[in-house]
């Protein structure tokens, strides 16, 4: 029996996948969390063989969450699910240490594949998102300024628009507060940013904050 750990802000969506396991046999859920602080507490508390992640919930999420997860020494298999289809933001939680991603407009079917693959060791990415071209890969066109972010940048740009201080952004990656605020000095020069605000609105259209 594969037992999955439910993390997701949505109590509808949390309720919605609990049924679609039910309908198995091989998969149980075990437990639910609702923020990412919640999830080691979770983990302490309830046997999980797999963690069923949504990228975007209160507090440290995305990428940042998935990084902390590995970093604190959990190693279970974490599939992403995620209404986000951007080849990179895949690309970026496979780095960061998920084992899967599928998308929330998917199947239930491919969901539950998807549990199943992780849990048995492999890697397993939702096939829309194979089959989606990527805009940034076709000739002719200029790849969008958030691809030249270096990984540095990126932690930074995912701290600033969860509206964490700089001095926070610092402690977190074990970086002095000088040298947060040139790695955002950079960042903003490569987007062509002058102010938080339009950092914001950037990271939002490109789906790029609350990860």
């Amino acid at each position: 029996m594969i037992r999955v750990l439910i993390a997701d802000d949505h109590a509808i969506v949390r309720s919605g996948l609990t049924q679609i396991i039910a309908t198995t046999l091989d998969i149980t859920a075990a437990g639910e969390a609702t923020r990412g602080e919640e999830i080691p507490g979770q983990l302490d508390a309830v046997a999980a063989d797999v963690l069923l992640l949504d990228m975007a919930m209160p507090g440290l999420s995305g990428v940042a969450l998935i990084r902390s997860l590995r970093d604190s020494g959990i190693t279970l298999p974490i599939l992403v699910l995620s209404m986000h289809n951007e080849g990179q933001i895949v690309d970026r939680a496979i780095k960061a240490g998920a084992n899967g991603y599928v998308t929330k407009g998917s199947e239930p079917e491919v969901l539950l594949d998807g549990i199943r693959q992780v849990a048995a060791g492999r890697r397993f990415i939702d096939p829309v998102l194979h089959a989606r071209p990527c805009a940034e890969a076709r000739p002719g066109l200029a790849a969008a300024p958030h691809l030249t972010l270096s990984e540095r940048e990126r932690q930074v740009l995912e701290g600033i628009t969860a509206g964490e201080a700089l001095g926070d952004i610092a402690e977190r990656l074990h970086l002095s507060p000088k040298t947060v605020s040139t790695h955002k000095m950079r960042l903003m020069e490569k987007l062509g940013i002058d102010n938080n605000a339009d950092l914001l609105r950037y990271a939002i259209r490109h789906g790029l904050a609350g990860e």
